[in-house]
């Protein structure tokens, strides 16, 4: 009963979000959903890249700026990047 959606349901659907955030709002809402899609899997990249290659002993932070990285949402686009410092760990044990 509830588990099928048909072609009139999904149009129904289609309308009522059409109407709630205007047909113009809708292609600049997935153009964002889409880079922000593109930044969560480059850092997940990063990350596991990361992982893979720390087999050095932990020590004290690095604070040179050469080795700061830079987060891009697309290749080549370089509006919209922006420099990331890495978390220091704060906490006194």
């Amino acid at each position: 009963m509830f588990g099928r959606l048909g072609a009139p349901e999904i149009i129904l659907i289609l309308v009522v979000i059409i109407l709630l955030f205007g047909a113009k709002k809708l292609p600049d809402m997935a153009r964002s959903l889409g880079k922000s899609a593109r930044i969560l899997k480059s850092e997940a990249k990063a990350m596991k890249d990361e992982n893979k290659s720390s087999t050095t002993p932990a020590g004290p932070p690095n604070t040179d700026d050469s080795s700061q990285r830079t987060i891009q949402a697309a290749p080549g686009d370089v509006t919209s990047s922006r420099p990331v410092n890495e978390p220091t760990d704060t906490t006194k044990r």
